[in-house]
């Protein structure tokens, strides 16, 4: 699965996005709306991760998904 296919469908892998990342909220997913960019930025913000440890963890979700 690549990222495309998620942003396309993203309201169907926000729920999945929200048991990932619990601190996250509906609201942000939202406005996240499926950009990997904006995801990474608020799991850096929320986790306190690096930018390389968001992308790595959006990467391991995406494979499970």
């Amino acid at each position: 699965m690549n990222w495309d296919q998620i942003e396309g469908n993203w309201k169907q892998f926000k729920g999945k996005a929200l048991n990932q990342w619990g601190k996250l909220t509906d609201d942000e997913l939202d406005q996240i709306d499926g950009r990997r960019t904006e995801l990474a930025g608020k799991i850096q913000e929320k986790y306190g991760k690096t930018r390389e440890e968001a992308e790595k963890e959006i990467d391991l979700w995406m494979e499970k998904n």
